[in-house]
């Protein structure tokens, strides 16, 4: 059921409070070893950024289906037992034979961290991501720019990324589909999904506010800096 902010309030209101906690984590059956991940915030909660609806989408149908297909695609094959991170390195080397695989466990992978790099109204830099950022990019408001203008320009559907490289320097790349900076032997920081699903309902087709948005205003900057100290 999708509700209106309004219908939802008037909904709260009579004792109807599904909407407003946390999406539960989907169920795994026996022998599944993908689910979808919980939100640790409402759908509602990082409005205006991201309205409900498109959470809704995006979470329960769309980051549900990558999961529901990789526990139909793993089981059996060499893939099997191996982690998400090893089978998406796997499947990009061999893409002639798993390609459908990379589609489905770099999507996996990027929708499960992306919910993580996100909290409703962001939170501020930790001073060891802003100097590393600041030493490596200028400034961070030239990453800032960096970030949108290449996020926002990825051809057709894909991410935009901060990725730690194999020389230990921050950069800003774009991956195309479901593929991530791991393809690439970097270590990734922080993503935004530029998939039309991802905005089209708040932005229609101006993706590049959309991705200022994000950065601007909801980005667990905090979560950033803990992946940073394990890169």
């Amino acid at each position: 059921m999708t509700l209106s902010r309004r219908g939802f309030l008037a909904s709260a209101g009579s004792g109807l409070l599904v909407a407003a906690t946390p999406a539960l984590a989907r169920s795994v059956s026996a022998g599944e070893a993908y689910s979808l991940p919980s939100l640790d915030y409402s759908y509602y909660a990082l409005e205006p950024v991201i309205g409900a609806e498109t959470m809704e989408l995006h979470h329960s149908k769309h980051a549900a289906g990558y999961a529901r297909n990789l526990n139909k695609l793993i089981p059996e094959t060499s893939l099997e037992g191996q982690s998400l991170e090893s089978i998406i390195k796997t499947a990009a080397a061999d893409r002639g034979k798993y390609q459908t695989v990379l589609n489905n466990a770099g999507q996996h992978w990027n929708h499960s961290e992306f919910w993580k790099m996100l909290v409703p109204g962001g939170t501020g830099v930790p001073g060891a991501l802003k100097k590393k950022i600041e030493g490596d990019f200028g400034s961070f408001e030239a990453f800032r720019e960096q970030f949108i203008n290449v996020s926002s320009k990825q051809f057709g559907s894909g991410w935009g990324w901060l990725a730690v490289d194999t020389s230990g320097n921050l950069v800003v790349l774009s991956t195309p589909n479901g593929e991530n900076p791991l393809v690439h032997d970097m270590f990734p920081l922080l993503g935004v999904d530029v998939w039309e699903h991802a905005y089209y309902v708040d932005y229609r087709n101006r993706r590049k506010e959309y991705v200022a948005a994000v950065v601007d205003g909801i980005v667990n900057w905090e979560y950033v800096d803990a992946r940073l100290s394990n890169a």
